[in-house]
């Protein structure tokens, strides 16, 4: 369940990455936090 709304999540930043939501309100940190968590998940499979 935490996967789906990790996934969920991670769509809704980069939909709001690509349409430059995120640089307009100076977010586009969200993008680094969600890199960043990915790494450890990846390794770990």
């Amino acid at each position: 369940m935490l996967f789906a709304l990790y996934y969920i999540l991670a769509i809704v930043v980069l939909i709001l990455h690509f349409t430059g939501f995120l640089v307009r309100r100076n977010l586009e940190w969200l993008v680094y936090v969600l890199a960043v968590t990915v790494f450890p998940a990846v390794i770990f499979l």
